[in-house]
Parts: C-alpha cells; sequence; structure tokens
C-alpha cells in the first residue's frame, strides 16, 4: 500500500501533467495552485481550478468563459498581469505564468509597503477607468516580483464608482481598521 504522504497530486491542463506543489490560495471562483510541469519539475506555473461553491455576495455566469473574456479585456487595456498559457473548457482549468514575489496582503502584514506601489496601482487605475472597467483591487490579488505590481487576477467588472480603488480598495492597502478586522476574521 502506498504512503498517501509521497503521493503526488497531478492535475491536467488539456492531457499534459502538471504536479500540485502547493495551494495558493481559494477566490470566489476557484483554487489557484502552484504546480509543475511533470517532465521539468524546475518549472512553475499557476493552475487555476474553476469551483462552483456559492458566494453570497457575487452573481456568476459561466466561469470559465468569464475568465478567458476578463482576461482579454485585461489583456487589451495594458493591465501587467501574469500571461494566461493554456486553458482547458471542459476540466474548468487555466495554466498562468507563475510571478513570484509577495502579495500586497502580505506586505502590509510585515508593514513592507512602498509608495511606489500605490504609485502603481494609480497607474493601473489611469487606464481602467477611460476603458470603463474596475479590477478587484483586494490586496490579495497583487504580487510584488523586482518593484513591479502585478494583478495576479483576471477579474473585472464594469466600472461603478463604488467599487473604484478610490472607494473601496484602498480601504485594505494598509492597516485601516477594515483590513484588521478582514485579518481578526481569516486566521
Amino acid at each position: 500500500m502506498a504512503n498517501k504522504e509521497h503521493e503526488r497530486s497531478i492535475l491536467t491542463v488539456n492531457e499534459k501533467e502538471y504536479e500540485i506543489v502547493k495551494l495558493l490560495g481559494k477566490g470566489k471562483g476557484g483554487y489557484s495552485y502552484l504546480a509543475c510541469d511533470t517532465a521539468d519539475e524546475a518549472s512553475r506555473y499557476v493552475l487555476k481550478q474553476i469551483h462552483h461553491e456559492p458566494c453570497d455576495y457575487y452573481q456568476f455566469g459561466n466561469k470559465i468563459e468569464a475568465e478567458l473574456h476578463d482576461y482579454k479585456r485585461l489583456s487589451e487595456i495594458g493591465i501587467r498581469m501574469p500571461k494566461m498559457l493554456d486553458v482547458d473548457i471542459e476540466q474548468e482549468r487555466i495554466l498562468k505564468e507563475y510571478i513570484e514575489g509577495d502579495t500586497i496582503y502580505q506586505l502590509v502584514l510585515k508593514d513592507k509597503m512602498d509608495p511606489s506601489y500605490l504609485e502603481q496601482i494609480y497607474d493601473m487605475c489611469s487606464i481602467l477607468y477611460p476603458a470603463h472597467t474596475n479590477i478587484d483591487y483586494f490586496p490579495t490579488n497583487f504580487i510584488v516580483q523586482q518593484g513591479n505590481l502585478f494583478y495576479i487576477d483576471y477579474e473585472c467588472n464594469d466600472y461603478m464608482e463604488e467599487w473604484n480603488f478610490e472607494n473601496w480598495g484602498i480601504k485594505y492597502w494598509s492597516k485601516t481598521p477594515e483590513f484588521l478586522k478582514y485579518v481578526e476574521n481569516h486566521k
């Protein structure tokens, strides 16, 4: 009988195998895993598995189609984000470029926020708003790599002032009461 601790977890994307290294996070629409190509264990990717768990504050249509649509929309706008490398419609899986680094959430927790990260999010807003678009400004959706801010989610929506960065997102980009309450509720 095989030892469960040594079993490899393998997921496929269009019949290509990827070994799951670890869970990176769970969002409203799916689970994101750090994965490597089984033929090249030094490779690193994000493999997102869409889930259909209920979310009481957000309504979804077809999640995999939404991911494809949103990726195209943000690519055309010019948002810095990981490349979509492959998509398996049938299994509802997306393979993305892995961007290594700390999230804005982690940097806020460690008191390591740099003013340039806020400048970069405002630069993103300066191209998103004229395109009538908002992204999910929650700090777990942003990674800093070599000083550059990346939006690592593909979710976007039509612009609504109440959900823009200045009115909603900024509440979570420093140790505000909203941020600290979120940390306390997610220990």
